[in-house]
């Protein structure tokens, strides 16, 4: 593949370095000259998520292989690895080492999945952009976890002084300065060390509206606003204050990752516009307008297509002009293993076909064992239709 061509160089440093130390060097990343445009031929993002829940293909170099081998054939270009869930890293992070004492996620102790991933699907032909799946979440039903039983000052607050709790994922305080130069050290830990074409943010980019409560912010906004914040959280000046300062962390996180590499890509997938604002403070709007954002994929996680088509439709219509539609790829859900949810393959192919038809080239499907379901069914759907070469 042409477009490929620049990547050869670095992906042959980089295999004998995996080779020689199980790590990547920062040379490997700056051999790389990413092209022009982000996807050949207008084709479009053809994108995957790859989690560690519910998944396997991390769980070894030759999983890693299959996946992506299965991925190159099925037509899809990029793949979105998660490399920061549950308060841990897919890859050696010297950061976590350095905070936590933890290196990596002790599944893959020994191992550096991120970098056999790396080198397996540029042999392929693929595309990568690391997904940080937690954001600034902290744990899921543990209290915290060990994020926050290292570092309690650390968590965010309700306006009744409790740990932030919302859909029982607990959360780090992402208005807190040191929170934010955590979380951005993470993701420029990746763009730094490793031939990556980009980073991705999650919808937990954001804190929920619930948070905000705890000492330090409600001083910050006492100095800032001359009041108290109210106890109504959704209150409209309160609530945009702290929208404005998650957009900020945004905007910082683009301006760094580009000073690395101008032709790094900063990816986000937040909830839907307007929802996202007033429940997690993603003003994804802001985001667009400010040019802060390279790839946009809000989840339009819809089971119908009806529903699905009215969050395109208000997305054209109301949100983003013709041309901020081009960075916008949205996210399928194809599976929910916990509601045993599985798109049916006519119902994807509509929603496909609406992308096209309102000038939206691509989209992200989450996640990737909804492909391999009953036979690998939806991937032949996939392969002898929309993306058939």
């Amino acid at each position: 593949m042409p477009f490929l061509d620049p990547f050869q160089s670095a992906i042959r440093s980089f295999k004998s370095l995996l080779k020689q130390q199980g790590s990547v060097s920062v040379e490997a990343r700056s051999k790389i000259t990413l092209p022009e445009s982000f996807a050949p031929h207008n084709i479009g993002i053809r994108g995957v998520w790859i989690p560690s829940t519910d998944c396997k293909v991390l769980t070894s170099k030759q999983r890693i292989a299959d996946a992506m081998d299965f991925l190159a054939d099925t037509g899809f270009n990029t793949v979105f690895p998660v490399v920061w869930n549950r308060g841990f890293t897919a890859y050696p992070s010297q950061i976590m080492r350095e905070q936590f004492g933890i290196e990596i996620d002790s599944r893959y102790q020994g191992r550096d999945p991120l970098a056999e991933l790396i080198v397996e699907a540029y042999r392929v032909g693929l595309k990568v952009i690391p997904w940080f799946e937690y954001g600034f979440v902290s744990s899921y039903n543990l209290n915290g976890g060990h994020l926050l039983a290292k570092k309690p000052e650390w968590a965010a607050r309700d306006c009744s002084g409790n740990l932030l709790k919302k859909n029982n994922f607990e959360w780090l305080n992402s208005l807190d300065a040191e929170v934010q130069d955590f979380l951005l050290g993470l993701m420029l830990e990746v763009a730094n060390n490793y031939p990556v074409n980009g980073v991705q943010g999650d919808d937990r980019i954001g804190l929920p509206v619930e948070g905000g409560y705890d000492e330090k912010t409600v001083k910050r906004y006492r100095e800032d606003c001359g009041r108290e914040p109210p106890s109504q959280c959704r209150e409209r000046h309160w609530l945009h204050w702290r929208a404005n300062i998650i957009t900020e962390f945004v905007a910082r996180l683009h301006r760094e990752l580009k000073a690395i590499n101008p032709d790094l890509l900063l990816s986000m997938s937040p909830s839907p516009y307007e929802w996202g604002l007033v429940e997690y403070l993603q003003d994804s709007q802001a985001w667009v307008d400010k040019k802060l954002v390279d790839l946009l994929h809000p989840q339009f996680y819809r089971r119908d297509f009806n529903g699905y088509k009215q969050l395109v439709d208000r997305l054209i219509g109301e949100q983003l002009s013709s041309e901020q539609l081009r960075c916008v790829s949205p996210g399928i859900l194809l599976s929910n293993r916990g509601s045993n949810y599985s798109v049916n393959p006519e119902l994807l192919l509509q929603v496909i076909a609406y992308n096209r038809s309102r000038g939206i080239q691509g989209e992200v499907l989450f996640f990737y064992e909804g492909l391999r379901d009953n036979g690998n069914a939806l991937a032949e759907v996939l392969k002898n239709g929309p993306y058939a070469r």
